[in-house]
């Protein structure tokens, strides 16, 4: 097998299956915020599928180390073509409502977790295949991250617009089933780094347990400050990031009386500039001082995209605001990802990554109810204001802590 040709497979099954997701983050949201109006019910939905994403995301851990990242990323995408499928065939005979779509977008959450952590966890061993440093593989990856986001987003709007937002969830279920195809016969199956789980006929000790597993590697996490500090900034960020992507920008798209072409383009202008900026972490993101890099690319994508909005400024300022916010952002998870992996070792790789990606999300099925709660309590305008005031403090907070200096030391 050529060198590059599991990478080729990541990259592609990556860009289809992200491509997919960013669609139906849209295409929900849109399809609940139409049907009710209610940016309580829209952030409700949120809820619903990321509270077991995140769940599923911090248990499936161990299952990685075990029975392989391959095997977990493949069962689950397979899974989730039928799930997925269910919303365009619901939407087909009239029977799709918020009571119908809750448990659909539930069991989306409890497959897509493993799946995604399933996929990080191969990152360290694509980088070794491809003999190459770290940087630049998560480098390569946050850009097709946010490429495979842009086309997702761009393509959503136009797709909702053209056919309604059940019926695109078939794009959703496609591109599961062909990432699914991808890992199964580009990417070589990945070293198990763990027994398998003891049986009721195996002597006692002989093999620890799954929750030995999880408190292992629950052990190793707490005990590294940096990641602790990474843990706990990004997860504040990723609340105020779901109150905006899910409910407040959604609400503002169509107060200002757009429909999703415009949701689709906003995200896609700032995903779009993010890929230029992880293709530059990519080449030299090795070289960067990254504590100064990670510094600035958080204050200029946070507060300032929040803020245009809620001055209702023009939308070429809007734009043009989210074309920078969208560029420094590229920056950041190539940095973060490979400070996670130097931390993490080999045979924790599953458990941890898993963990540390679930309590990152820890916040974010809460984040569309935080959007909605603010806007029906003090309106559209505060809100953006207030969130974007909270996420510029939790990027700014762990600077303050001694232990996060160590962020900026990579690990032999």
């Amino acid at each position: 097998m050529r060198r590059g040709r599991p990478f080729l497979a990541f990259a592609a099954a990556e860009t289809l299956s992200l491509s997919g997701t960013r669609l139906s983050t849209i295409a929900i949201p849109w399809l609940v915020l139409s049907a009710t109006g209610s940016p309580v019910l829209t952030g409700l939905t949120a809820m619903m599928e990321m509270l077991p994403y995140v769940a599923a995301k911090a248990l499936g851990g161990p299952l990685i180390d075990r029975v392989g990242a391959k095997s977990i990323a493949i069962a689950c995408d397979a899974a989730s073509v039928i799930v997925v499928g269910l919303v365009p065939l619901l939407d087909l005979f009239g029977l799709l409502s918020v009571p119908m779509l809750l448990p659909v977008v539930f069991a989306m959450g409890v497959l897509r977790g493993p799946s995604d952590a399933a996929k990080q966890a191969m990152v360290p061993d694509i980088a070794a295949l491809a003999d190459v440093p770290l940087e630049r593989v998560t480098g390569v990856a946050g850009a097709i991250e946010r490429l495979a986001s842009t086309a997702g987003a761009a393509g959503a709007g136009a797709l909702i617009g053209l056919i309604g937002p059940g019926q695109a969830l078939l794009v959703n279920a496609a591109t599961f089933a062909a990432a699914a195809l991808i890992v199964a016969a580009g990417i070589p199956g990945t070293r198990r780094t763990a027994e398998p789980f003891a049986t009721s006929g195996d002597r006692p000790g002989m093999v620890s347990s799954y929750l030995d597993d999880l408190r292992e590697g629950w052990r190793f996490l707490r005990g590294d400050a940096v990641l602790v500090s990474i843990v706990t900034m990004v997860a504040a960020t990723n609340l105020m990031d779901q109150a905006y992507g899910a409910v407040l920008l959604p609400v503002w798209t169509r107060d200002s009386g757009h429909g999703p072409e415009l949701l689709g383009a906003i995200l896609a202008a700032f995903t779009g500039a993010s890929i230029a900026g992880a293709a530059i972490a990519a080449v030299i993101g090795e070289r960067m001082p990254r504590l100064m890099v990670y510094t600035v690319a958080f204050l200029l994508t946070g507060f300032p995209r929040f803020f245009v909005l809620a001055l209702d400024a023009p939308l070429g300022s809007v734009f043009a605001t989210l074309a920078v916010a969208g560029f420094a952002s590229g920056f950041l998870n190539p940095i973060l990802s490979a400070v996670i992996f130097e931390r993490i070792p080999k045979p924790l790789a599953g458990r941890v990554t898993a963990m540390n990606a679930a309590l990152c999300f820890a916040l974010i099925p809460f984040g569309g109810l935080v959007g909605g709660a603010l806007i029906g309590g003090i309106g559209l305008a505060a809100a953006l204001f207030v969130t974007g005031l909270a996420y510029l403090c939790a990027t700014l907070a762990p600077l303050a802590l001694k232990s996060f200096r160590g962020f900026e030391k990579a690990l032999a």
